[in-house]
């Protein structure tokens, strides 16, 4: 059988059998690279993705100070950690100054209880209890304890909280009256609201390079005799006043 151009008609042949010639096979291999394109893209974001958040808390904790970091880590319950706020000066390779590190924070419990939890945080964490003079350089209120560790020191301060000391939230209420006290009136509060509600405790934390840490270096001596002063004159009467004068 021919074809009306007088060929000879392949079987199966149609009028859209052009498509799977050099064409059709050019476009099943473009489809293919786009798709292999847009398979090594999302490969890429994904890779991009995955790296750049290790990074960033990498170079995070690498560029900030590592005793911060440790107070981070500090196995004390939450009640105990409440609004913490961090403060440092100095130089962190002691250059001119050595750097001095200041975390203050507020417990919903009282000194007594936050401070058990903070010791028992603290011995846990390496640190070791220091006795020695200084500690705390003048009395203080609460409870006050010193530690070493490496080449720091700490000095861990818990206290009342500053309202403990405000003679007005310490006044003692006294309930009006039935029906007397006004809706609104603060005198109809109930004991222990508003201003009167002085709880919990703050707690502070100082962390020192040893180095730059006054009290590990030898304390002068307070003998009089090493101090160079003269002693205090003794007076003595005076022997012209025992002199009997006879007027002339």
């Amino acid at each position: 059988m021919r074809s009306a151009a007088g060929g000879p008609v392949r079987p199966g042949a149609g009028p859209d059998d052009g498509a799977s010639g050099p064409d059709g096979v050019a476009d099943d291999e473009s489809t293919r690279q786009q798709r292999r394109l847009r398979a090594v893209a999302l490969i890429m974001v994904a890779v991009v993705v995955l790296a750049a958040l290790p990074l960033y808390f990498g170079i995070r904790a690498a560029t900030r100070d590592p005793v911060f970091n440790s107070l981070d880590r500090l196995d004390v319950p939450g009640w105990a950690a409440l609004e913490s706020t961090d403060a440092v000066s100095g130089s962190r390779w002691c250059l001119i100054d050595c750097r001095f590190r200041e975390r203050t924070m507020t417990s919903e419990r009282g000194p007594e209880e936050t401070a058990q939890v903070y010791t028992a945080a603290l011995t846990d964490a390496g640190w070791l209890p220091w006795k020695v003079e200084l500690c705390p350089s003048q009395p203080v209120d609460g409870q006050y304890t010193c530690w070493t560790r490496d080449e720091l020191t700490l000095d861990l301060w818990v206290r009342p909280p500053a309202c403990s000391e405000d003679l007005l939230a310490q006044r003692p209420t006294v309930e009006p009256p039935a029906g007397d006290a006004a809706e609104g009136d603060p005198a109809a509060e109930p004991p222990g609201s508003g201003a009167d509600n002085c709880s919990g405790s703050v707690v502070s934390i100082k962390v020192r390079n040893a180095i730059d840490d006054d009290r590990m270096k030898p304390q002068p001596s307070l003998d009089p005799s090493l101090t160079g002063e003269d002693p205090d004159p003794v007076y003595t009467d005076d022997p012209l006043l025992d002199l009997d004068v006879e007027p002339s």
